[in-house]
């Protein structure tokens, strides 16, 4: 355990220098959902049939939820581009925890991601987004966001790993900005078709969202939806929970493996 904790923070060290001088893809991903926001809640809100200001506290929380998916392009690339730049195989041929190189690399985009939310909390504050719940329950917000992209990132160094190249895990990284289009977290569910709407209430993505909406109080649980929506935090725990025990221990096994 003590060598994985040190290996693991000087891992983490090592992915927080390497950001800080190739900022690209941070800047990218923490820009990309302001856009969003701004394109989304004044073009969007006006063509949905709630006010401007109500679809701007209904599309908050879910652009949240959307960057707290982003884990699995991030992930992807940057452990895409430490395999095959040779990084992981001088890693291996040290004496080091197997399990603290995806471990640091997790720890260090989760530090990144919970300061890149302040942006896009900012601008939705602009323009009109407010906290309507309690403290606490916006407090347990935030921790389910963290948690959530917590386990994206397991399945993007997963995937990463597993890539055939950095141009593959880009393509494929590129690829996840559907899945909160096929979600609540930007429209509503109700006006699906019954065979997509399913699909849409069992995406991960659409239980985070419910639950971040209403821990911060800005829209209720619907009663009609599949269980992780209509119990979205339990939902939210289930689906991070389960997405870790998963990926976690595939992603340490394929990187010990050499990335076979």
């Amino acid at each position: 355990m003590s060598a994985l904790v040190h290996d693991g923070a000087a891992v983490f060290g090592r992915h927080l220098q390497k950001i800080k001088h190739a900022p690209a893809v941070v800047i990218m991903t923490q820009t990309l959902p302001v856009v969003f926001l701004l394109f989304f809640g004044y073009v969007f809100g006006s063509a949905l049939a709630m006010p401007g200001d109500d679809y701007r506290s209904f599309l908050v929380p879910g652009l949240l939820v959307a960057t707290a998916a982003n884990g699995i392009m991030t992930g992807m690339f940057q452990a895409a581009q430490d395999s095959h730049r040779g990084v992981m195989d001088r890693f291996r041929t040290m004496p080091m925890s197997r399990a603290a190189v995806p471990l640091g690399q997790a720890l260090a985009d989760l530090l990144i991601s919970a300061v890149g939310l302040v942006p896009l909390l900012l601008v939705g504050l602009a323009m009109g987004w407010r906290i309507d719940g309690g403290p606490l329950e916006a407090l347990g917000a935030f921790g389910l966001l963290l948690l959530f992209r917590f386990a994206t990132t397991w399945v993007g160094i997963l995937l990463g790993i597993a890539s055939q190249s950095e141009e593959a895990a880009g393509q494929l990284g590129s690829a996840t900005f559907m899945l909160p289009l096929l979600s609540n977290a930007y429209i509503p569910t109700d006006n699906m078709p019954g065979w997509v709407r399913t699909i849409a209430e069992w995406n991960p993505i659409s239980a985070v969202t419910t639950a971040v909406r209403d821990l911060f109080g800005n829209a209720p649980v619907p009663a009609d939806a599949a269980w992780p929506v209509a119990h979205p935090v339990a939902g939210s725990l289930a689906w991070s929970l389960v997405l870790i025990a998963v990926f976690a221990p595939l992603a340490v096994r394929r990187y010990a493996a050499g990335g076979r």
